[in-house]
C-alpha cells in the first residue's frame, strides 16, 4: 500500500523555529511539510538544515512578513509560485507543486486585520482568486491537497468562544461564505471527515492570551483539504500539540494527515 503523509505548520519565523521543525521532521518523517509565515528572505532560507534530515525545500519569502515553504522527501514537479491573474502575484503566499502524483497547494491566506479595513476586502477577494486559480490549473477529479494557514474557523466548534468571537475576521459569515465557495469547487475538510463533531480541537493559540494552549483556548484555522477521490483514501488526520508546548513555540501547531495512493489516478501536474 502506497502511503502519503502530509503536514502543515505555520512556523511564525522558520529561523526561530528550526529547533522545533527539524526534530519534528526527524521523528515524524512526513512526505511533505507545508510551512507558512516563514518570514525570511529567500537568500537566507535555511536549506542546509533541511537537507541534513533528507528534505528538499521550495520557498518564497520576504523579511519579517508572510512567506511559504514546502519541504519534501521527493523532488517536486511543476512547481509554481503565486497567482497568474491580473491581481498581485502574492508569491510569498502560495506554492503549488506535484509530489508523487499529488498536487499540493500550500497557502498562507491573508488574515484580514479588521472587517472595515481594505485588508479584509482583499482577504475575501483572495479566496475568490484562489477558486479561479483552482478552476484554471486543476481538476476536482484529480488528487489535490490544499494545505496551510487559511485564516478561517469554519464552524462554531472551531473556536473556544464562538459567541464572543463572532465577527472576528477569521470567524464571520463573509469569510465562511468565501471559504465555502472554494470548497464547492470540489474539496473536503479532512480533519472534519475524521472528527465530524469533535469540539476543542485547535491549531492556533494566541500568544496574547496567557496559557491559551494549556487552557485549550484556541482556534482551528489551519487546514488540509482534498479532492473527493483523494479524501476517500484518507486514513486519518490529527493535530499534534507537542510543538506548541516546546520552548519558544510558534503560536500555531502541526496538523497532519495520511492517505493511501493505491487506486488514485495521478495528477497531470
Amino acid at each position: 500500500m502506497g502511503l502519503f503523509r502530509i503536514a502543515t505548520y505555520n512556523v511564525n519565523s522558520i529561523r526561530s523555529r528550526l529547533h522545533i521543525v527539524i526534530p519534528w521532521l526527524r521523528e515524524n518523517h512526513p512526505d511533505v511539510l507545508c510551512m507558512q509565515e516563514t518570514k525570511v528572505d529567500d537568500g537566507k532560507f535555511p536549506v542546509a538544515e533541511f537537507a541534513e534530515v533528507g528534505y528538499g525545500v521550495v520557498f518564497r519569502g520576504a523579511k519579517q512578513y508572510n512567506g511559504v515553504a514546502t519541504a519534501s522527501l521527493m523532488k517536486p514537479e511543476d512547481v509554481s509560485f503565486g497567482f497568474a491573474d491580473s491581481g498581485p502575484a502574492d508569491e510569498e503566499r502560495l506554492i503549488r507543486g506535484v509530489f508523487s502524483g499529488v498536487t499540493v497547494v500550500n497557502t498562507y491566506v491573508p488574515q484580514g486585520r479588521d472587517r472595515e479595513s481594505p485588508q479584509f476586502a482583499y482577504k475575501l477577494e483572495w479566496f475568490r482568486r484562489f477558486r479561479a486559480f483552482l478552476k484554471k490549473t486543476a481538476s476536482p477529479d484529480k488528487p489535490l491537497l490544499w494545505c496551510g494557514d487559511l485564516n478561517v474557523a469554519p464552524e462554531s466548534i472551531d473556536v473556544h468562544d464562538p459567541k464572543r468571537l463572532l465577527g472576528h475576521v477569521c470567524f464571520t459569515p463573509e469569510v465562511w461564505e468565501a471559504f465555502s465557495q472554494v470548497k464547492s469547487w470540489g474539496l473536503e475538510d479532512i480533519f472534519r471527515k475524521h472528527h465530524p463533531a469533535q469540539a476543542g480541537q485547535y491549531t492556533f493559540f494566541d500568544y496574547r492570551m496567557p496559557g491559551s494552549a494549556e487552557r485549550g483556548l484556541g482556534w482551528r484555522i489551519d487546514h488540509i483539504l482534498a479532492t473527493k477521490k483523494l479524501a476517500e483514501r484518507s486514513l486519518n488526520c490529527s493535530i499534534d500539540m507537542n510543538p506548541r508546548f516546546t520552548e519558544k513555540p510558534s503560536d500555531h501547531t502541526v496538523l497532519m494527515a495520511e492517505f493511501t495512493l493505491d487506486g488514485v489516478k495521478k495528477s497531470d501536474g
